[in-house]
């Protein structure tokens, strides 16, 4: 079913991977709660706003393949203009049930340095990330996350920043 990306003693995979490239980052731990098939993060005992939490969105396009965009907790993504800004005529999620075998992660715990270690898929940070500085990502694993400057974690991933987040979700 699932995998746990951890790799020692208080820090996952993906943070030994920040430290490996000397990116800084500070640990954020969420409380989580069991939704149908998947685990969610509580928002109700968030401490900080939901803007500055990111969610990594692993979606396939009719050209490319996988892509990633990676979004606001509180925006979802504009289907049409994350087409245009990675060259598809079409991108839609990946379903539920292909998400590990695409991504390497199960639901709620993707990353963007995790997915591009091992796929290289294109990375996409919705504008608003930038505008940001600093974000708060998933460490890799459910409920644990690292705040650190988007910019760094765009470098690593060779990720492009776009206009494609919106406020309304996409059906």
């Amino acid at each position: 079913m699932s995998k746990k990306k951890h790799a020692g003693p208080g820090k996952t995979l993906v943070e030994k991977m920040l430290d490996k490239q000397g990116v800084k980052y500070s640990q954020v731990e969420f409380d989580t709660y069991q939704d149908g098939d998947v685990m969610q993060i509580d928002g109700a005992k968030m401490d900080v706003p939901r803007h500055e939490v990111y969610k990594t969105l692993v979606l396939t396009g009719n050209k490319t393949g996988p892509v990633v965009g990676v979004v606001p907790l509180d925006m979802h993504i504009d289907y049409k203009r994350l087409s245009a800004a990675s060259g598809n005529k079409k991108v839609g999620m990946v379903p539920l049930k292909d998400l590990v075998k695409t991504s390497g992660y199960e639901h709620g715990a993707n990353n963007p340095l995790g997915i591009y270690a091992r796929h290289h898929y294109p990375i996409y940070f919705a504008k608003e990330a930038q505008e940001a500085g600093t974000i708060i990502i998933s460490a890799g694993e459910i409920g644990l996350s690292d705040r650190l400057e988007v910019a760094d974690l765009a470098h690593l991933v060779h990720g492009q920043f776009a206009d494609f987040a919106t406020t309304t979700k996409e059906e």
